[in-house]
């Protein structure tokens, strides 16, 4: 924790509509009522932003964002100072933190039942709209923060979002894992950054067999590593043969973290009747038609934006447990464009996670 807060800071900024970001000198954020001022530990970096980078003006200010902000929306640190009408109030200054990456009103029906993924705000938040965490200090309502304890904040950050995300999804397809015989059976689609969680989250939450597809050696040597039952090569037109006869007829959820035609196409047909399908990757891919005869029958299929409060919640609980592994690249925020060449590039091997200088 910092011993005294400057009165500037760089910051990794979208400046304008489809321009290159830039590090560039700002004002140390100042927290109103009911925020605080957050030191950044380490804040990871997310496929999502490529998309910011790159994207057109009316997209965005449909959105509700307004340019220039500080990119950055997987967040973790330590609490140095407290907006007004916010002692006393848990964490205190000094504890580490991770900041909830869905932005959330607090106020909303979506909010009070804790499916602050639903709230209408949600569109807008740091690192999306507005001021995020590619910086040295970012402010967060209170309410956003969630105590990570003697974790490390550095490895905090990949929670937020990644690892709640995840967890989301896993979640929704749990209850048909429990109801399948013998635990059932799991399909992943994707081992990088968020399927190394799903797979974790998997072991730790369900008794199902994980099988997972993935193209990059790396990256199933890594599954295996984590606990996958069964690892396969890839997607092509063998793919739901393999898995069905690596699960005795085919699974009973998907996890699909690519979300292409073809990983959608072999999921489908990997999943047998009564399951369910979560579309977590952003690959553009559609679902076959006529769905009444291209779907197994009674087929659940969800997508994905985001994650509640409480997905956070469980996942930083896990990690404080030892039950999470965290692979990270460190980079320091000089070496934030470098950081998403390589993550633009698949080279990355762990979740990039940038360390602002203190």
């Amino acid at each position: 924790m910092t011993a005294a807060v400057p009165d500037s800071m760089l910051a990794y900024r979208i400046l304008g509509w489809q321009r290159p970001p830039e590090l560039v000198e700002v004002p140390v954020p100042v927290p109103g009522s009911g925020e605080a001022l957050i030191e950044v530990a380490g804040c990871g970096l997310c496929h999502s932003d490529l998309t910011m980078i790159s994207m057109p003006g009316e997209i965005g200010e449909a959105l509700g964002w307004t340019v220039p902000f500080t990119l950055g929306h997987e967040t973790a640190g330590w609490v140095v100072a407290r907006g007004g009408h916010s002692d006393g109030v848990s964490p205190a200054v000094g504890d580490a933190v991770a900041v909830i990456s869905t932005a959330s009103c607090g106020a909303c029906r979506w909010c009070a039942a804790g499916r602050e993924a639903l709230c209408p705000d949600g569109l807008v938040g740091r690192g999306y709209g507005r001021d995020g965490g590619l910086a040295r200090f970012v402010v967060a309502p209170v309410r956003d923060l969630v105590p990570l304890g003697s974790f490390d904040p550095v490895l905090g950050g990949p929670l937020t979002d990644a690892g709640a995300t995840s967890h989301h999804a896993v979640r929704r397809v749990a209850r048909h894992l429990v109801d399948a015989p013998d635990g059932g059976a799991a399909l992943v689609i994707g081992a990088g950054g968020l399927g190394a969680f799903v797979i974790q989250l998997l072991r730790a939450t369900t008794d199902a067999t994980v099988v997972v597809v993935e193209r990059d050696r790396g990256r199933r040597e890594v599954a295996a590593e984590l606990g996958a039952h069964v690892v396969i090569d890839g997607v092509d037109r063998s793919t739901p043969r393999q898995v069905r006869d690596a699960t005795d007829g085919g699974v009973d959820a998907v996890v699909d973290l690519v979300g292409s035609d073809d990983t959608i196409a072999a999921g489908l047909r990997s999943l047998a009747g009564g399951g369910a399908y979560a579309i977590v990757g952003a690959g553009g891919g559609a679902l076959p038609t006529p769905a009444f005869s291209a779907l197994p029958r009674e087929t659940e299929i969800f997508t994905f934006q985001g994650s509640d409060r409480s997905d956070l919640q469980a996942v930083a609980a896990l990690a404080a447990q030892g039950r999470l592994r965290v692979d990270i690249e460190r980079f320091e925020l000089a070496e934030v464009a470098r950081a998403y060449e390589r993550l633009h590039d698949g080279e990355l091997r762990g979740r990039a996670v940038v360390t602002p200088p203190r």
